[in-house]
């Protein structure tokens, strides 16, 4: 039926199939993993300067609030709803938070992250609320208070507050504030 010369010919056949499936493979891995990379090399926006402070707003001696004021002063505009805050005032009082779901006007239990240690957000205002435009731009900025009960900061103890881009889970403002 078959000749000798005829059954070499199959491990030829089956070496050319293999490396052929091999290759194939090979191809579709890489794709998704060059496809994986790629999503993740997304860099998050730049924010060439920024200040902050921390006040006491005491006009009348009766109040204890704890007002925090970011100025976004330089560089990419930043969409409010693709920003969170983190607060860590684990230094000062033990205790850390995130403000979530933004933009807002008032903070309540969906819109931080961790301890309770706000009590109104944006209380002069600022870019951070549902009236403004929902971009956070150079020259523009954003407050917030932390309550004297959920966290009293004492003069000269300090506060870490980022803003963290979502989507790139990037830090793009850093600002260390003493109270005074």
């Amino acid at each position: 039926m078959f000749s000798e010369s005829s059954r070499a010919a199959t491990p030829v056949v089956g070496n050319i199939l293999l490396v052929a499936i091999v290759v194939v493979l090979a191809a579709t891995a890489s794709t998704f993993a060059l496809g994986v990379a790629e999503d993740g090399a997304q860099p998050g926006p730049i924010v060439g300067q920024s200040s902050g402070e921390l006040v006491s707003d005491q006009p009348t001696g009766t109040r204890d609030d704890q007002i925090v004021r970011l100025t976004h002063v330089a560089g990419d505009d930043l969409t409010v709803s693709e920003l969170e805050i983190v607060v860590d005032a684990t230094d000062a009082c033990g205790k850390r938070s995130r403000i979530v779901n933004l933009p807002t006007n008032t903070l309540g239990s969906t819109n931080y992250d961790g301890d309770n240690i706000f009590d109104y957000y944006s209380p002069d205002g600022g870019e951070l609320d549902t009236s403004a435009d929902g971009t956070w731009s150079a020259g523009e900025t954003a407050t917030f208070r932390i309550k004297s009960g959920g966290c009293q900061l004492n003069s000269g103890e300090t506060i870490t507050v980022r803003v963290v881009h979502t989507p790139t889970n990037a830090v793009v403002i850093e600002r260390t504030l003493s109270a005074t």
